[in-house]
């Protein structure tokens, strides 16, 4: 026997007199799954909140947890735990910029002898505004940088108020109309190809013309086509509610609401437009 083993073994003896090791409490309980689904919503529907600003937000709630939970939290999830991850999403954006947003495409419709014609239109984002530019059967570049000229000149939109145009890549969007928008202080954003929620309102718009007006009227010709558009587009603007402006139409939402009545104790008068598609309701004077 050397001096080390005996030295050996004394060590054990001692470590075994001090082990309290079957006299321990559990660790700290693990995270349950709706703390970390919220922590990751919260980093979802927040993208330029860190780590500590979505830790701050939890204790505000009356949540106590560590902030290096919250940290790895978002990096087991793949999310980078810094304040600066992402940029905000076209959803957020377009929700936050409405008030300075217009949005311009093109719809397309076939004739009754199956010719095909297009239509450039515009919609506020902020008043749900929609305005026809034209219709066309060639819708070239200098034919849509026209038609931006002529908006520009004779609508009664505030431009002061907008700050971007957002539109697709199409052929017919040139350099030349991107530059009649930035000379009045207009800044174009392309939307990213294959991306239609980038431009969503504006499809939503395309997407209501079809469903309550070209889908149930054959057009004859552009002049057809033309009238119609501007005939729906004024109900569209004067009479339709939309669900953004708390059911108002843009021209109410901007005069304000309308006083409520009773409507037991009056009449009301149907007005049938364009050309019988659609009705309108108003108050019997």
């Amino acid at each position: 026997m050397t001096p080390a083993t005996l030295l050996a073994w004394h060590r054990k003896l001692v470590a075994k007199k001090w082990d309290y090791s079957r006299l321990r409490r559990p660790g700290r309980p693990p995270t349950g799954p709706a703390v970390k689904a919220l922590v990751l919503r919260v980093a979802a529907e927040n993208p330029g909140w860190g780590h500590r600003r979505i830790h701050g937000e939890l204790t505000r709630l009356g949540h106590k947890m560590a902030a290096s939970t919250v940290w790895n939290i978002l990096n087991q999830a793949g999310i980078d735990p810094a304040p600066r991850r992402t940029g905000p999403t076209w959803r957020q954006f377009l929700a936050a910029q409405a008030e300075h947003i217009v949005a311009a495409d093109f719809l397309h419709v076939d004739t009754i002898n199956l010719k095909r014609i297009y239509a450039l239109v515009v919609l506020e984002h902020g008043s749900r505004r929609a305005h026809l530019l034209g219709v066309t059967a060639n819708p070239t570049g200098p034919w849509t940088t026209q038609a931006a000229r002529n908006f520009l000149m004779d609508t009664g939109m505030n431009i002061a108020s907008i700050r971007f145009l957002i539109r697709d890549r199409g052929g017919q969007f040139t350099d030349a109309l991107d530059a009649v928008f930035a000379n009045v202080g207009l800044r174009v954003l392309k939307r990213p190809p294959h991306v239609p929620k980038a431009n969503a309102h504006c499809e939503r718009l395309i997407g209501t013309l079809r469903r309550e007006v070209l889908d149930r009227t054959l057009i004859l010709n552009e002049r057809h086509l033309r009238r119609t558009l501007t005939s729906y587009l004024e109900h569209y603007n004067g009479h339709r509610p939309h669900r953004a402006l708390s059911q108002l139409c843009p021209s109410q939402a901007e005069a304000g609401p309308p006083r409520p009545i009773d409507l037991a104790e009056h009449r009301v008068r149907r007005t049938a437009v364009p050309g019988g598609i659609i009705n309108e309701y108003q108050i019997a004077s």
